[in-house]
């Protein structure tokens, strides 16, 4: 029998802990990092793994099969580079990274290394998504004409306050840091982005955060579909939405809900779509975060390690979802 797969966490942020479940429910967590001790300290005595303050301190003296990097968006690509070169696999949380060249280095830096370079891509996974992905692939939806994806949360300034959160080069901007998974199933759906135009503006985190907290952009795909992206972080008190609606030649849908998870509406000619509600989102007590599935992000892992054509996302989705991002931001000033 093949030993346990030897896992390492890298920041032990609001998300780690759920790395942390699945990486013993599939093999070792045995090591943990973060440059504030007590977070390492804290993660590690939890999951009985080792605590280490400094990255290449863990590189070093560790022997790992795979990093999952859990650190702010601006230190993902340093972070899974160093891992890789360690000759670990990762794991890396959304989004990749914040530019298509340090994603385009990242993958680079995985071939020569022949290690596998991963990216968390949870809202794939929610059963909604699912049914719809294959209605399409099927061609049973006909050609789609138009989309809408809305993205309404709340995010108050005490989320970014003593926070890399809302910082330019840390965080990157609202569409990688709320909303990047959103984009990503944009993307999987519907294919590449060919065009953007559109309004950012900052009304009322103009003391938090370096860039916008809404805007409103028109895109045309490669395939001719057009479509509207509307997004904010204003909502009054909670998350509101996050909605992808569909028009196509054979019928019309909209998934919706607060994190795009159950079918609000549906119509289409000779056949329905049948998705459960998905489950609860990451509650991170005054605010709550995407979907979580990173109990199938790990399932999904696992086989992707063994089998080259298991279908899983990896660097070349996550390189997908940063230019989609990167276009809309270079396209459309903040005003």
């Amino acid at each position: 029998m093949s030993s346990p797969l030897k896992f390492a966490i890298i920041g032990c942020g609001k998300i780690a802990p759920r790395h942390a479940v699945q990486a013993v429910n599939h093999g070792r967590l045995v090591a943990v990092c973060d440059i504030v001790k007590e977070k390492a300290d804290a993660t590690a005595s939890t999951f009985n793994a080792k605590p280490y303050y400094t990255i290449d301190d863990l590189l070093q003296n560790e022997s790992i099969d795979i990093a999952a990097i859990c650190t702010p968006n601006g230190l993902h690509a340093a972070h899974s580079i160093k891992a890789l070169r360690a000759g670990a696999h990762v794991l890396c949380e959304k989004p990749l990274c914040t530019s298509t060249t340090d994603a385009l280095h990242m993958i680079n830096v995985a071939k020569e290394n022949n290690r596998k370079l991963f990216v968390v891509k949870s809202t794939r996974y929610n059963p909604a998504l699912v049914a719809l992905k294959k209605a399409i692939v099927e061609n049973k939806t006909g050609d789609i004409y138009s989309f809408q994806l809305n993205c309404f949360w709340n995010r108050p300034a005490a989320y970014y306050a003593n926070s890399w959160k809302g910082d330019r080069v840390l965080d990157g901007g609202t569409l990688f840091t709320q909303f990047s998974h959103y984009i990503d199933a944009l993307l999987w759906l519907l294919g590449d982005m060919k065009s953007v135009s559109g309004f950012r503006k900052n009304f009322a985190h103009q003391d938090s955060i370096d860039f916008e907290d809404s805007g409103v952009v028109s895109v045309e795909m490669d395939n001719g579909i057009i479509g509207g992206i509307n997004w904010s972080v204003n909502t009054f008190q909670k998350n509101m939405e996050v909605s992808l609606s569909i028009i196509a030649a054979n019928g019309s849908i909209e998934i919706g809900g607060e994190y795009m998870n159950k079918i609000n509406y549906q119509l289409f000619d000779g056949f329905e779509l049948e998705a459960p509600l998905a489950g609860t989102a990451n509650d991170y007590g005054f605010y709550k975060g995407s979907m979580s599935n990173h109990d199938k992000i790990y399932e999904n892992l696992v086989k992707a390690l063994d089998d080259d054509n298991h279908p899983f996302a990896n660097a070349q989705d996550g390189l997908k979802t940063v230019e989609a991002i990167e276009t809309i931001y270079k396209s459309v000033s903040l005003r």
